[in-house]
Order: C-alpha cells, then structure tokens, then sequence
C-alpha cells in the first residue's frame, strides 16, 4: 500500500491533540516494523518530545517480557492486538503481576474487533490505576486508523464501537448503489479524506476496484472497506 507523507502526519497529528504525550511519557515500540501500527510508535514520541522504549525482538509475544519491561522502564502508553491483550490481560490476573503496570496511562488496541469483556478485565486489573482504554480502528489503505473511542471505565458497552472519525477523515455508511444510510441501517463503510492512499504498488485493476471516486466531495477519493457498519444515535459506529 503506497502511504502519503501528509496522510501520516495528519494521523501523528491528531493524535497529539486528541491523546497528547509529553517529557514525562514513555512509549513501548512493541509493534514490529511490517505492521503498521508500528508507524505512531516510531514517530509520535519524536514530535511530542516523549521518550521511546524499544521492547527487545520477540517480547510482543510474551506478556511477562511485556510487563517487566513496562516496570523496568515505567512506560506509560502501550498498543495491543485486542486478541493479544486478552492474553495479556490473563496473564496479569493470573500472575498477580498487575502491580508492574502501575505507570501506565494509556492503552490503544486496534487490528481486530474489541470485546466487551477486554474492557471489563481492562477496568478491573489495569484501569482503577487511572489507566484508559482506547479502541482504535482502520485500514492500512486509510492510513492505520480513522476512527476511535475512549472506553469508559464506569460501565461497559454492550459491544464495543469503532467510534468516530479522527481529523480530516470521512466516514461514509453507504448502500450498493452509494447512497448513504440511516442511522441504525447496515451499510458498507467508505473512508475518505486525508488519509486515503495513493493505492497499491503494481497493482492497478485492484487499485481501481477498491480506491473509487468520492460521490460527496468533488475531486475527492474514498476507500472501500468491506467492511458492514451502521451509526448509532450517539454519533459513533457499530
């Protein structure tokens, strides 16, 4: 997938005005670099002057490497593949190690459908620390990700959103015909905006099937997901 420079730095971007890091934040480089997750962990702590801690190779796969390292070097923002937080969640349970996430602040899980019961294992073992929960969602077509939502950590949603678009991103839930649906009314999720991608590398038939023209923003480009989504009356998606 070929990525514009400007998309990533929108991403960067708002990440630091929504989430912002500063001095005293230190962020775990856990993602291997194919993965494009890894992108906000290489470069965000450069352009919020935070600190990046570096997790020696392999150790994502291993949850007590994870938390002696996050002690080791009080890291306070950390991502994980919901599936892999599950397990780490366990681990933390059943190990009684929870106690060696005491410094951190914010955690970001994407790649996958968060569950409810993330977020309630969440609250219970990491968040009473003052720790947040944030479901991120996107495509590497889109830039890694275009929308999010702050779980909350009194209660726990029947299912878990995707949430809202990030800056300069747009969100559309349209019919087979590109109309856009209702509130509540299943549709195809297109993504358009700033961060949308010049398409694939030598792959033109591809690019052309997935990478249409904006019917709502003359001049505009917009991404086909494939993936079913609906709004919710509260302005976030399902």
């Amino acid at each position: 997938v070929m990525i514009e420079h400007a998309s990533l730095i929108n991403r960067l971007h708002w990440m630091q005005k929504r989430i912002p890091f500063g001095a005293e934040d230190v962020i775990l480089q856990k993602t291997p670099y194919t993965f494009d997750v890894s992108l906000w962990e290489l470069f965000s702590w450069a352009i919020q002057g935070a600190t990046v801690c570096f997790l020696e190779p392999g150790g994502e796969k291993d949850p007590a490497t994870i938390a002696e390292t996050v002690e080791a070097n009080r890291v306070t923002a950390l991502h994980f593949v919901p599936s892999m937080l599950g397990a780490f969640l366990e681990y933390m349970e059943h190990s009684g190690a929870a106690g060696k996430m005491r410094s951190v602040r914010r955690v970001f899980a994407s790649g996958e459908a968060l569950m409810t019961e993330h977020v309630r294992r969440f609250n219970r073992l990491i968040g009473g620390g003052g720790a947040t929960l944030h479901n991120l969602y996107g495509p590497t077509e889109a830039t890694v990700e275009v929308a999010y939502y702050d779980c909350p950590v009194e209660h726990e949603p029947e299912s878990i959103p995707i949430g809202k678009p990030i800056d300069n991103v747009k969100l559309y839930i349209l019919d087979k015909k590109d109309r856009l649906q209702p509130i509540g009314i299943p549709g195809e999720l297109h993504i358009g905006g700033d961060c949308v991608a010049r398409g694939y590398v030598n792959r033109e038939e591809l690019t052309e099937e997935k990478f249409v023209e904006d019917p709502y923003e003359p001049g505009g480009r917009m991404y086909r997901t494939g993936d079913l989504a609906r709004w919710l009356p509260d302005g976030n998606i399902e």
